[in-house]
């Protein structure tokens, strides 16, 4: 059988989603990143779920999500998983991928990566994340801090993990809560090496 180029694999991404508050910037990342990938494999938590209804009135069950009903368009390339669904190829190392990552990130979560706890699909795919070495990246959502939610990011980023909090910056001069997201995700993107002018940056 004929082995696969470097040149020839798929530029993949994971993105889990979490039942943290900021799911807007889990939409907005969805919206943007199929333009700029080859695929995108996507995991809602059920807590998730629960927060997109709260947050975004956009009610949908994890057996039957769309990229239309989540982000307003349709992406062929992206592809959804039940967060039930251990034996999912996102759950495996065999699948290569660039990294994942779990943006908002619940302390639940953050909590279950750090100490190596699989009770579902998107920390199941982040501990093989982490221990394939690939790139990992978790944004935090929630105030106050607790010591226990400082420690755990402590451990992650000297494991390598990208800490980059939900925290809007202002510099850009926004407009609106859409000019605040998109300067985020464009940060986000950068984390990933994917670099766009989704945003205004500084002095540019």
């Amino acid at each position: 059988m004929a082995s696969i180029s470097h040149a020839q694999q798929k530029h993949r991404w994971i993105v889990g989603i979490t039942g943290a508050s900021g799911i807007c910037y889990a939409q907005k990342l969805l919206e943007v990143l199929p333009k700029l990938v080859d695929e995108v494999h996507v995991v809602f938590s059920e807590a998730a779920l629960r927060v997109l209804k709260d947050e975004e009135g956009i009610i949908i069950r994890s057996g039957v999500i769309s990229a239309k009903e989540v982000c307003g368009q349709d992406h062929k390339n992206i592809f959804f998983y039940n967060p039930r669904d251990i034996g999912a190829k996102i759950a495996s190392g065999t699948m290569i991928t660039q990294g994942m990552i779990v943006i908002p990130c619940s302390m639940g979560t953050l909590g279950a990566i750090t100490h190596g706890i699989s009770n579902h699909l998107v920390h199941r795919a982040a501990d093989v994340t982490l221990k394939e070495g690939r790139k990992l990246i978790v944004v935090p959502r929630e105030a106050p801090l607790s010591t226990i939610h400082l420690k755990n990011m402590l451990t992650l980023s000297e494991l390598g993990v990208r800490i980059v909090p939900a925290m809007p910056g202002f510099y850009s001069s926004p407009k609106s809560i859409d000019d605040l997201i998109s300067h985020f995700i464009m940060k986000i993107l950068d984390s990933m090496e994917i670099h766009t002018d989704l945003a205004k940056r500084w002095l540019e």
